[in-house]
């Protein structure tokens, strides 16, 4: 009886331990997971500063949509 106990003891420690690794490598790949996120985050926060600048706005309508500013007698303005 007690060789029984003993034996089915050691296979919970057996089992415990495999999936303690398993949840450790899990972890492992989530944080890796997380740092790549954050990364694209920083990256993502870096791309829409740039392009929220009026500069560049003002760049990209002139050079690739070819839009000119129109002449001030042009310019209608609308009162809400």
């Amino acid at each position: 009886m007690a060789a029984v106990v003993l034996l089915l003891s050691s296979l919970a420690v057996v089992y415990s331990k495999n999936l303690s690794r398993l949840i450790f490598i899990e972890i492992q790949k989530q944080e890796r997971a997380l740092d790549q996120y954050e990364v694209e985050w920083g990256q993502m926060q870096l791309e829409l500063t740039m392009l929220g600048e009026q500069n560049r706005l003002e760049l990209v309508a002139k050079n690739e949509l070819k839009l000119v500013m129109p002449l001030r007698e042009k310019i209608i303005y609308i009162k809400p």
